[in-house]
């Protein structure tokens, strides 16, 4: 997976295409970055290395699973400090018109390029959870972008409105406190009993006894608050501690069924569509690093 997506880190700062471009970066040595700027939107995803973003004036230290999103004409660079961890990200470039094409179907495509023009304010932190589902979705485009597979023109624009409609989601969600009543009380409850109950069964009817509410309000609740099904989120965050125990010394057959995947069938097409490649590709990718 990783070396069939990766792109050779090229400087140019324009686009070839009319209306998008992704590309996967890894390097290890990078040629000094001016201050710049371009015509469109610059999306930045940032997966692991020591650098800092000067965007206009100011400098920013860049963490593990940032997003950053440089509206037009705004004069940006890249400051790489150490290479002792290599520099992965995800850069995305999408045109104005092409925004204004997903703006005619709705406002809520332009939610965060309009927050970061007004509030002058580019940099999005995101939880392990959040940044992973935005990396299923680009690894999925890119995959998409490779192939040659029929209807692949339709599956792009579907999967560059569902990512830009993620991102827009994530950034309102962010700047838009949650009420708290009951409701959000429940979700925050059932959150946390998750995560500390992670590896035991947490079907609704467990939960639904747990917490003394009907299972059809549990899950009405989940989704209401999160925007994904509560079997979505524990398979998700079962995904992520899976994804890092084969990271370690954990075999795949130890870790799929340490934490809750009933058989590897059903284990391996969710890492699959979670994570854009198998979990043996992943583990001897992991090995190769």
């Amino acid at each position: 997976m990783r070396k069939k997506l990766q792109t050779a880190f090229q400087p140019r700062q324009y686009m070839l295409s009319q209306d998008f471009e992704l590309y996967y970066y890894e390097d290890r040595a990078l040629p000094k970055v001016e201050l710049h700027t371009h015509d469109y939107y610059e999306f930045c995803f940032f997966l692991e290395g020591d650098i800092e973003m000067q965007v206009g004036e100011e400098t920013h230290t860049i963490l593990s699973g940032d997003i950053l999103l440089i509206p037009p004409h705004l004069s940006h660079r890249s400051i790489i400090k150490s290479y002792n961890k290599p520099y992965r990200r995800f850069v995305f470039w999408i045109s104005r018109e092409y925004c204004n094409h997903l703006l005619q179907s709705s406002p809520d495509y332009a939610y965060i390029m309009q927050y970061v023009e007004t509030e002058k304010c580019y940099i999005f932190h995101t939880d392990q959870m959040a940044f992973h589902t935005v990396q299923s979705k680009l690894l999925r485009l890119l995959e998409e972008m490779h192939a040659k597979k029929f209807g692949r023109d339709a599956q792009i624009s579907i999967c560059i409105n569902d990512l830009i409609l993620c991102l827009n989601r994530l950034a309102y969600e962010q700047n838009t406190p949650k009420r708290k009543n009951s409701e959000y009380v429940l979700y925050q409850q059932l959150a946390e009993y998750i995560e500390d109950h992670i590896e035991e069964d947490l079907s609704l009817e467990t939960l639904s006894k747990k917490f003394f509410v009907s299972k059809y309000h549990i899950a009405h609740v989940f989704k209401d608050n999160l925007g994904i099904s509560i079997h979505q989120f524990i398979t998700k965050k079962r995904l992520l501690l899976c994804k890092e125990a084969i990271s370690g010394k954990m075999t795949i057959t130890e870790a799929y069924r340490t934490f809750g995947f009933g058989d590897y069938s059903s284990f391996y097409r969710a890492f699959k569509k979670e994570f854009g490649i198998s979990p043996k590709d992943y583990r001897d990718m992991q090995m190769d690093l």
